[in-house]
């Protein structure tokens, strides 16, 4: 396993244009953008790709005849995004309030791609869940307590055994902010009252201190690192952020430290990440210790360090359709759809079925020449026949049937599709079977224990 070459990294790409969509809070009003959106835009505008930066702070998104657009505030025209060729471009300002990450969710349901997803964004915004996620991955880390309340601090630090100094965390905070660096039990205690008469809903954790002289920071994109690099330690400081002065350079990781930064990247599911950690004092037979998974990296470290264009990168990576999904949405094993003309029907979302196409259950078939009269739900319809099957339907007899397939209209979520059906009059089935494929095409992801969580049944009966 070795580092993508950047050469060889844009060959594996297809560039082809797509609508680029940076979510990001407003940093000034002299100088609106972030760095990391500012580079955004000046790499989408020389390839030719149409870019909007969405400022958290008044943007909402509209609806009508079918086009979704997102606008800014002091913006009549908006911006149009739909889910076959837009990528949003979350940044980190985006976590600092709720209405924020509400955005995200309205976005998810457009069905365009994320970079990162509102879970991506608030995992890796919580060193807690962080923690839990890379420790259920088996990852190493520095030994780690939750702080329950003002008084809980002495036993969240023997129950991990921890020794002065010590590091002192918030759970939310980035660039080194909200980290503290503890040298005694006196210290200790004051810093935690101190934080919590200020708050006191604070959540504050204890983490092991390892002495080091910097850290490593590694960028992933796709599942694939494309960047790393060693971050020092600030000079009279215990923290190594490129955003409070520190020094960096290109770093050679060996094959564990690929291997489990990959892993850690996995565990919080982002599709670009930042991965930090600790070398271990025998880094090809001792793994790092990972510190945190950022899921919205900074660019200008790391391009000064690697001497690579990185925002180009994730530009072109996400010019391959191919590197494009929208968040999936939870769904039951039943859900109702609505089959056109039918209208709404059960249908059971069914990840075992790898037939060629889903099937409908009809209540009478008559079949002449290269048509079929059928009928569902009272309606009566005559559809083109486009393929004609043997299926095997198993069972005791381990018998065979035909399957005439058709092609129907449907929608599910607010969302027209349009698949080939293939038809059965077998009685007291779910109406509707779809298979594999579709649920792909629908991208949901199914809980086999729960019925009806994407929609709401109220007027079909079972």
């Amino acid at each position: 396993m070795t580092i993508s070459k950047f050469k060889t990294f844009l060959e594996q790409t297809e560039n082809t244009k797509y609508r680029i969509l940076v979510v990001s809070a407003e940093r000034s009003k002299e100088d609106k953008l972030f760095r990391t959106a500012q580079r955004f835009k000046e790499e989408a505008e020389k390839t030719g790709h149409e870019i909007y930066v969405a400022q958290v702070e008044g943007a909402y998104i509209g609806y009508q005849d079918g086009i979704y657009k997102i606008y800014n505030q002091d913006d009549k025209k908006g911006f149009e995004i739909n889910r076959e060729n837009t990528v949003a471009f979350v940044r980190g300002s985006v976590r600092l309030k709720k209405s924020y990450l509400d955005l995200l969710s309205r976005l998810e349901k457009t069905g365009i791609t994320m970079v990162n997803s509102r879970e991506v964004v608030e995992i890796s915004s919580d060193k807690y869940r962080t923690y839990v996620k890379l420790q259920d991955f088996g990852l190493t880390q520095p030994r780690t307590a939750l702080i329950p309340n003002k008084d809980g601090w002495k036993q969240a630090f023997d129950s991990i055994d921890l020794k002065y100094p010590c590091i002192m965390k918030t759970l939310e905070g980035s660039k080194g902010i909200g980290v503290l660096y503890i040298e005694s039990e006196r210290q200790m205690d004051s810093i935690v009252q101190l934080l919590y008469n200020q708050n006191p809903d604070i959540d504050l954790l204890l983490q092991e201190y390892i002495k080091t002289d910097g850290d490593i920071r590694v960028i992933i994109l796709g599942g694939k690192i494309i960047a790393s690099m060693k971050r020092s330690v600030v000079e009279g400081d215990f923290r190594s952020n490129v955003s409070r002065g520190a020094k960096v350079k290109d770093y050679k990781m060996s094959e564990l430290e690929i291997e489990e930064s990959l892993k850690a990247s996995k565990a919080i599911d982002g599709s670009w990440t930042a991965v930090d950690f600790i070398p271990s004092k025998n880094p090809k037979t001792e793994p790092p210790y990972i510190l945190e998974v950022n899921h919205s990296p900074g660019t200008k470290g790391i391009e000064e360090a690697s001497g690579r264009n990185i925002v180009k990168m994730v530009v072109d990576h996400f010019a391959n359709p191919d590197n494009r999904y929208p968040v999936s949405t939870q769904c039951g094993f039943l859900e109702v759809v609505n089959i056109k003309p039918f209208g709404e029907l059960i249908a059971k979302f069914d990840t075992g079925n790898g037939a060629s196409a889903p099937t409908i259950h009809a209540d009478k078939i008559d079949v002449k020449d290269n048509s079929i009269t059928w009928t569902l739900n009272n309606k009566t319809i005559t559809s083109k026949i486009v393929k004609v099957s043997n299926v095997d339907v198993g069972g005791l007899n381990n018998y065979s049937e035909k399957r005439y397939t058709v092609v129907l209209d449907f929608e599910f979520e607010g969302t027209n599709y349009t698949s080939n059906f293939m038809i059965d009059d077998r009685e007291d089935r779910t109406p509707v079977l779809l298979n594999r494929k579709i649920l792909r095409i629908l991208n949901v992801a199914v809980n086999p224990s729960r019925k009806y969580v994407a929609t709401t049944k109220y007027s079909v009966e079972e």
